[in-house]
């Protein structure tokens, strides 16, 4: 026998399932409007439509434009819904194109019989009344569209183990549709305004949290007619989403890349304003055009406004000019406080530094000396005091490689002289200048000068660059008495107990080796511009203290060579990630960064490229889990390393002018869709969408980056 429920409890549950069905015509009705009708799905599979709409509802509503959204449902928002049923849902469709209803070819035989009764009258139209019947004007305005399936709103509400509410009824959507009817009718509204606002800014419940600010409008086609009622609704983003992400902009020049990039940009940094939460998040700009970091002509409008990046402080009451900070390998007479990224090649402490920043300037060079030469390094013995042999043997690597710098033109300090005492032995000086032993080389003359250089007790880096180059002749001339003298270094090592090595060793032999080549000296001499002789610091550092600190720095890269630009990225980029991920591997929370590169293609590995160790692609890939976030902008997809483009998330796509690209770009999300859109629409700032936690493209007229009074 059951026992019957409480009057108690029959009733709370009465009251419960009544304020669900409130709460779900609240939430579902929200984005279906009676007035909005245009049309019945007449055809409905997993990922297509095809709608019927009628001319009159069309009108009506204003259009229906390309790639528009539409809404098909079965719930009737003027009645109570009860979110378990099956039909409490809203299928979200996106128009594609017109599609052949049953009677396609009969109709287009009546509009032509009848367009041939008007031919030759100017005033007078096919489906003029006088001309055409009213029914069959009627019948002649059904149409259909063909429309993608892009998924499902429904209503759920979260519980726990047990099945017990643990909030109230929440709108989530599935990319796709659980089931469908054939025979089962479904009404087609196109969203006004507040429901068109709901969709494209609508976020999973378990979507990055943060709070979105406003990026644009939306805006479906290039034919942008403010009657469409559409103009004014606004799309926004979630910042996060870019924080540890890699973020795309692409779009062919002079179509509005770095003005989204602006505001992308000032999104992340009006972080440090909000009331809840603020964060300084640290930016830097790779600005190789120089467009950031500089004030220029096409900054300015005919209203006085401004939109140079480097003036983003005064977009807020509460910003601060030390927020900014520009560096640039030369000065600049609009920029009094930039900071010259250059370093001391001379230095120390800046020795490998240095050297790597030569490495990258040689990166492209594949003659064997030039190989050779990258793989030195200059990391002083463990042990020095214990191991003295290290210690001569690393002083002299040393002094050699401060002889090169200067063959190439670096500049040095007026106290900086060559140490050379104790590392050019006697019995070496005394081989160099033997000229009986000599006699068979035709380059004994030239031994004899090394030898009074290296000899001096006043020795100039010029004059010791020309005794290394002797030398380096010297000990690969078999001619000469170096191998004898060689052997009895070697000899008189194991007379010692130590390793019988040549008096050369690799690293040493590699370095002399530039002496021999005239091109070795002048190749170096590229990254001169990323030196000077009077600074003691690192500019990577000084870099990565700003961005630890949430300031947004930009590197004006629009003076230097663009082997001179991509080692200096280079070399930003490797110290950043590498701090970041000792912060990772230790256990600490390493400080958000957002890295910009304007005109990705000169600094990121092109997409025919693989090598998975290059420092942007190891960014791209491991990035996220150190907190480092990147947001790339070029004119061509294709240009960009495929394994970049395979860890991407958020996608902004203006126009591009190729099916090349297209091909590209329709292996990700679906762009697929757009591409005919893509293609076509040249439109300044028409922008198509995807975010991490917007679940669809949403096509976008992106706001101008502006500075009030600037």
């Amino acid at each position: 026998m059951t026992t019957p429920a409480s009057p108690l409890l029959s009733k709370f549950a009465a009251d419960q399932a009544g304020a669900d069905q409130k709460s779900a015509k609240d939430l579902l009705g929200a984005l279906i409007q009676p007035s909005q009708y245009v049309g019945e799905v007449i055809s409905l599979g997993y990922t297509q439509a095809l709608v019927q709409i009628h001319d009159h509802y069309r009108k009506k509503v204003g259009g229906i434009p390309p790639l528009g959204f539409l809404v098909a449902t079965r719930v009737d928002p003027d009645q109570p819904i009860s979110y378990q049923e099956e039909d409490a849902s809203v299928i979200l469709l996106r128009v594609l194109d017109a599609a052949p209803l049953h009677n396609e070819q009969e109709a287009i035989r009546t509009r032509g019989e009848t367009a041939q009764r008007v031919s030759g009258e100017p005033t007078k139209h096919w489906d003029s009344p006088e001309v055409m019947d009213a029914t069959t004007a009627h019948l002649l305005s059904f149409a259909g569209i063909s429309c993608r399936v892009i998924g499902t709103f429904y209503l759920d509400r979260p519980v726990d183990g047990d099945g017990k509410a643990l909030g109230p009824l929440t709108v989530r959507f599935g990319s796709d549709i659980s089931n469908y009817y054939p025979n089962r009718g479904l009404k087609v509204f196109k969203p006004n305004a507040a429901a068109l606002e709901r969709i494209v800014n609508f976020r999973p419940v378990d979507a990055p949290g943060g709070t979105p600010v406003g990026v644009g409008t939306v805006r479906y086609a290039s034919t942008h007619r403010s009657f469409q009622g559409i103009g004014d609704v606004p799309v926004e983003v979630v910042p996060e989403n870019l924080l540890g992400q890699k973020t795309a902009v692409f779009g062919i020049t002079r179509i509005g890349k770095s003005n989204t990039t602006k505001i992308i940009l000032k999104s992340t940094y009006d972080l440090r304003f909000r009331k809840e939460n603020p964060r300084r998040i640290g930016q830097i700009v790779f600005d190789v055009a120089g467009e950031y970091a500089n004030e220029n002509v096409q900054d300015k409008d005919s209203r006085g406004k401004n939109s140079a990046i480097k003036n983003v402080w005064r977009t807020h009451p509460d910003g601060q000019k030390a927020d900014v900070v520009t560096y640039g390998t030369s000065p600049h007479p609009n920029d009094p406080d930039r900071r010259l990224m250059l370093i001391n090649f001379y230095r120390e402490e800046h020795l490998q530094t240095g050297k790597e920043v030569i490495n990258d300037v040689l990166l492209e060079e594949a003659a064997r000396y030039l190989s050779n030469f990258r793989q030195v390094t200059f990391g002083e013995p463990p042990d020095p005091k214990k191991d003295f042999g290290a210690k001569v043997r690393y002083d002299r690597r040393v002094v050699v490689y401060r002889a090169l710098l200067a063959k190439a033109g670096f500049q040095y300090a007026s106290d900086l002289r060559p140490a050379v005492k104790g590392l050019f032995s006697q019995d070496l000086i005394a081989a160099l200048a033997d000229n009986d032993g000599n006699e068979k080389s035709e380059n004994k003359g030239d031994y004899g000068t090394a030898a009074g250089i290296l000899g001096s007790a006043n020795i100039t880096w010029e004059s010791l660059a020309i005794a290394l180059e002797h030398l380096r002749t010297f000990i690969h001339d078999s001619k000469s008495t170096y191998g004898q003298f060689n052997r009895d270094y070697m000899e008189e090592r194991e007379k010692k107990g130590e390793p019988a090595e040549p008096w050369h060793d690799p690293d040493l032999d590699r370095l002399l080796g530039m002496f021999e080549y005239p091109n070795g000296a002048k190749l170096i001499g590229n990254a001169r511009p990323m030196h000077t002789h009077t600074t003691t610091g690192d500019y990577a550092e000084m870099v990565y203290k700003d961005l630890k600190e949430g300031r947004l720095v930009i590197v004006d890269q629009s003076g230097g060579e663009e082997a001179v630009n991509r080692a200096s990225a280079d070399r930003i980029m490797e110290y950043v990630f590498r701090k970041n991920f000792s912060d990772f591997r230790s256990g600490r929370q390493p400080p958000h960064i957002l890295l910009y590169v304007e005109e990705a293609h000169n600094l990121l590995p092109s997409g025919k490229e693989d090598d998975l160790t290059n420092i942007w692609v190891r960014t791209a890939k491991e990035g996220a889990k150190c907190n480092i976030g990147l947001v790339y902008a070029t004119q061509e997809v294709s240009s960009i390393q495929k394994n970049i483009l395979a860890n991407t998330t958020n996608w902004f796509v203006g126009h591009l002018n190729n099916e090349d690209e297209m091909r590209e770009l329709k292996k990700y999300h679906d762009f697929a869709d757009f591409a005919q859109s893509i293609l076509r629409a040249q439109d300044i700032g028409f922008v198509r969408v995807k975010t991490q936690s917007n679940p669809y493209i949403v096509s976008t007229q992106i706001q101008r980056f502006e500075v009030e009074g600037v």
